[in-house]
């Protein structure tokens, strides 16, 4: 392998602005962040969106800088599921626009969402269609100078406190060649029903139920919801690996800390060989994924696009499976404390999962990577 090559595969090229970046966000954590770690109302979701909007840590989202997102993430989800969601949706809501959209609509959206005062979301899910996203039923017909779209969408994030939704919608039958992409405001949107799911935060299902918007909704080109959609997805898929790896260091954090603190037969635990096993393999397999990650960031950046999906679904495969295991880890370390409601390590432990099933499930990574291996 030649030296240039190496090189390349090696430089993760974080720049000052990264440094920069990291600090604020991190004081931003531990000022508004923390103090509120165990919070999920919808309230919280758009008060915590505003300061993050008001601390200027939204630009990256809405500008795609993917290396800004994964730093940004990181810090994040350490201190709050909900927080990291609703930085992250930002700009998954926003990406299609901002990879697609008209001057008009960039102009309308782009800085609401910057500064936090709209909130976004992405409308992909079907009952039918989760990985298979040209599986999606939803219909856009034209009607005059309107379209007009009928559907269901299911498990949206902010469904029903967000101020409009990017959807994808059929405007043809001819698979995923026939997906267009629109912008819907939330008052053609019904909310059907808000989950309770296993780790709290705004989701639900929504239906279009005869929805009519302008022409000028449609975000890019008639039948380019398929690549929109993918384009989008790529741009954030291992930014959930930077999610999970700041899980993953505050589940870390935690067992040191309870390692140290808690006694049994007359010492401390830390002293047990399995329990230095356990710290052990979860920093090692942390930062294994944690350089993946930003491994994977740098090739979208750079425009590496014969790499950068590869690293993406590798990234977003390893960092969300470590970070379960990491995750686990630190709840037994914590003994029956770490089942109970209102530890960090708890929430952790419910917050964690859905991050190896959405934007891709591991076991569609795996499908993904393989067949870029093998050249398939």
């Amino acid at each position: 392998m030649h030296q240039e090559t190496t090189s390349a595969l090696v430089d993760l090229r974080l720049e000052p602005r990264h440094v920069a970046l990291e600090a604020r966000v991190r004081a931003f954590v531990r000022d508004k962040v923390l103090p509120r770690e165990h919070e999920h109302s919808d309230e919280f979701a758009k008060e915590i969106t505003r300061a993050l909007g008001a601390e200027g840590l939204l630009d990256a989202g809405v500008a795609l800088d993917v290396r800004a997102l994964c730093v940004l993430r990181e810090a994040v989800a350490y201190g709050s599921g909900v927080a990291d969601s609703m930085l992250a949706l930002q700009g998954l809501g926003y990406g299609p626009i901002a990879l697609a959209g008209a001057e008009a609509q960039k102009t309308e959206w782009c800085e609401r969402v910057r500064t936090g005062r709209a909130i976004a979301a992405i409308a992909i899910t079907e009952p039918e269609a989760g990985s298979d996203v040209g599986a999606i039923s939803t219909r856009a017909e034209r009607q005059g100078d309107e379209w007009v779209l009928s559907g269901e969408k299911c498990f949206i994030t902010n469904a029903g406190i967000a101020d409009f939704y990017t959807v994808f919608a059929r405007t043809s039958p001819e698979g995923s060649r026939g997906l267009s992409c629109f912008l819907v405001p939330a008052a053609q949107v019904k909310l059907l029903e808000r989950y309770e799911i296993m780790a709290p935060h705004p989701s639900g299902a929504i239906a279009l139920e005869g929805a009519r918007v302008p022409q000028a909704a449609l975000i890019g080109e008639l039948g380019q919801g398929f690549k929109i959609a993918m384009q989008t997805l790529d741009r954030f898929r291992c930014t959930v690996g930077a999610a999970a790896v700041g899980m993953a260091q505050r589940a870390l954090d935690e067992a040191v800390m309870r390692a140290k603190a808690r006694a049994q037969f007359g010492k401390s635990i830390s002293t047990f060989q399995q329990i230095q096993a356990y710290l052990a393999d979860s920093w090692a397999e942390l930062e294994a994924a944690r350089l993946l990650v930003y491994r994977a960031a740098y090739a979208r950046d750079v425009g590496d696009e014969a790499n950068a999906g590869r690293y993406a679904s590798a990234a977003k495969m390893l960092a969300t499976e470590t970070a379960q295991r990491v995750v686990d880890r630190a709840v037994q370390i914590h003994g029956g404390l770490g089942v109970k409601r209102g530890t960090p390590v708890e929430r952790l432990y419910r917050e964690v999962r859905a991050l190896r099933i959405y934007e891709g499930t591991t076991e569609i990574q795996r499908l993904v990577l393989s067949r870029s291996i093998l050249g398939s």
